[in-house]
């Protein structure tokens, strides 16, 4: 709950310090005095917008802190464990804004952002201001009122999880669905392609080969004439070859090495030579019976490189690189298959997201019809004692498959009668601004006993309500105030007699400058402010009188 409320030169407050305690706390004033002006400070600490209009002029900033105590709100705990943030048992959110409009937040000392002060916020404090009964005119309001009564938020997030997924498919599936056109084209293009160099079937370093090849052919006739010279020097010619000229040095050098020994290498090189040369012979004498000039395979050879040069100049890309092309085509091909599949995939997945999130959908519907029954008895009961006996209060929670968000496929809408013989119609046709705010008020108190916000704030949410109606009002606050700490700001005498304690708020002119001061009040001044309040600036011994029945009732 809150502990204290520190406020240091904000708008027309010079220094405040506040201590609060458990219960109701009523706070009054004269109207001007700045009765919300705390609630302003505090939301300050709740991250709401600020600028230099918020510093007391004279000043250089304003500085604004509220200290929490964190025993009965395990969320908050958490959230500050999970963001090394905690601190014990407590929790002290300051707030600072320059005469520049610069802000700073701090969370336990700890600079923060103002998105991590308002997520913590959030889990601290509720407030429901003078205006709050016009939004619940509003559609996605009735909705969000009824959501936290039933306090279902795993079916809520089940269902925005399964929303999002929806959507990320059905973005996937049109992404998909405006390149169709494109990849048609390409897929005819590519297996044209595919189908003609299926055909052609060059293999991988075949076009190598081919070129080899019909080199050797088309030099078959050189290759004839050149061997046949080369075995006639070597072996063949009938004066004089190399074979014949060997054999007779051979001759010679073994004569010499009879005569010397150190002449034996000789001998045993020109006899190396010897058997080189009947090799290099026998080598050529086997090419040349093989080499066959074939006319017909010279042909298919001219005919095959002819292709593969003309394939490879259409596919832009060297001869011998055409194989590993078509290897390329062949798998963008089975690309271009898959994304097929893949289109069909996605539309049954599209189709399997859409079921999944209509049967979320679904059972946070048949939830919201349950807890809507609920709340109709309660709302019910609360206007009857806000001085309309004959009034019924029901929600209409209708679901439609095809509106899909993700807050579910429900549309909401509050429906009243507030006088007998009438039907049932949306509240924004029947009530008036004071019935509107009575059953605002009524769904309020009762939504706020569900919602584990340990403290909340109405500010004049009272406003349009006045006699008996005031003082069910103000037993309605004191009941939620057992359980839960209340700070009303309000000007009914009726509703600040059942405050468990009350806040005097004093504007004061001292020297040209203007000060508001906010003070507890003892048993006595209470009397004296909701006499004030019953009378005006004129109390008597009745209004008094009438005080004092307040606030012992």
């Amino acid at each position: 709950m809150l502990c204290q409320l520190s406020i240091n030169n904000f708008a027309i407050v010079r220094f405040l310090e506040l201590d609060f305690r458990p219960g109701m706390t009523s706070i009054t004033g004269e109207t001007g005095a700045g009765k919300s002006i705390a609630i302003d400070a505090l939301g300050l600490c709740l991250g709401n917008r600020a600028d230099a209009s918020s510093v007391r002029p004279g000043a250089n900033k304003t500085e604004v802190s509220a200290r929490f105590s964190l025993d009965d709100i395990p969320l908050a705990k958490r959230w500050l464990e999970d963001n090394d943030l905690e601190l014990d048992d407590e929790c002290i959110l300051r707030r600072t804004i320059g005469s520049d409009g610069r802000s700073r937040a701090y969370i336990n000392g700890n600079p923060v952002p103002l998105t991590q002060l308002k997520l913590l916020g959030q889990l601290l404090i509720g407030i429901h201001g003078q205006h709050a009964h016009h939004a619940m005119l509003k559609s996605e309001h009735q909705l969000t009122l009824l959501d936290s009564y039933a306090n279902h938020r795993l079916l809520i997030d089940t269902v925005a999880a399964s929303f999002q997924r929806c959507k990320q498919i059905e973005a996937d599936l049109k992404q998909l669905e405006a390149s169709q056109h494109e990849r048609i084209a390409r897929k005819q293009l590519v297996q044209y392609q595919v189908e003609e160099l299926d055909e052609f079937d060059l293999k991988a370093d075949e076009f190598d080969e081919i070129e080899q090849e019909h080199k050797r052919l088309a030099n078959g006739t050189e290759l004839i004439d050149t061997c046949q010279a080369s075995l006639e020097l070597l072996t063949e010619g009938e004066e004089n070859n190399i074979e014949s000229l060997l054999n007779r040095v051979v001759s010679l050098a073994e004569d010499l090495q009879s005569y010397d020994p150190a002449l034996s290498n000789i001998n045993i090189m020109l006899n190396d030579a010897l058997i080189q040369v009947q090799e290099s012979a026998g080598e050529l004498q086997h090419y040349l019976s093989k080499l066959e000039l074939d006319p017909t395979h010279f042909a298919y050879l001219e005919e095959r490189l002819s292709k593969a040069m003309q394939l490879a100049r259409k596919h832009h890309v060297s001869p011998n690189k055409l194989a590993e092309h078509h290897l390329a085509l062949k798998a963008e091909l089975s690309t271009l298959d898959s994304d097929e599949s893949k289109l069909e995939e996605i539309q049954l997945q599209v189709d399997a997201s859409r079921a999944a999130y209509l049967n979320n959908a679904q059972k946070l519907s048949q939830s919201r019809a349950r807890y809507a029954k609920e709340l109709d008895k309660l709302v019910t009961q609360s206007i009857h004692e806000l001085n309309m006996p004959k009034g019924k209060f029901t929600i209409d929670v209708s679901f439609n498959p095809e509106l899909m968000s993700p807050n579910g496929s429900d549309h909401i809408e509050f429906m009243v009668t507030t006088n007998p013989g009438q039907p049932l119609q949306p509240i924004s046709k029947v009530a008036s601004g004071g019935e509107l705010s009575r059953i605002g008020l009524g769904i309020q108190v009762i939504t706020a006993k569900k919602v584990a916000t340990p403290t909340l704030i109405f500010d004049e949410v009272d406003v349009g309500i006045s006699g008996p109606t005031a003082a069910v009002v103000g037993r309605m606050l004191r009941s939620l105030g057992e359980s839960t700490q209340v700070l009303c700001v309000t000007h009914l005498p009726q509703v600040a007699g059942n405050g468990h304690q009350h806040m005097f708020v004093n504007k004061q002119n001292k020297a040209g400058s203007t000060e508001t001061t906010m003070t507890q009040l003892d048993k006595e001044q209470r009397i004296q402010e909701l006499a004030r309040l019953l009378g005006g600036d004129t109390i008597t011994t009745n209004t008094l009188a009438n005080a004092r029945e307040l606030l012992q009732s």
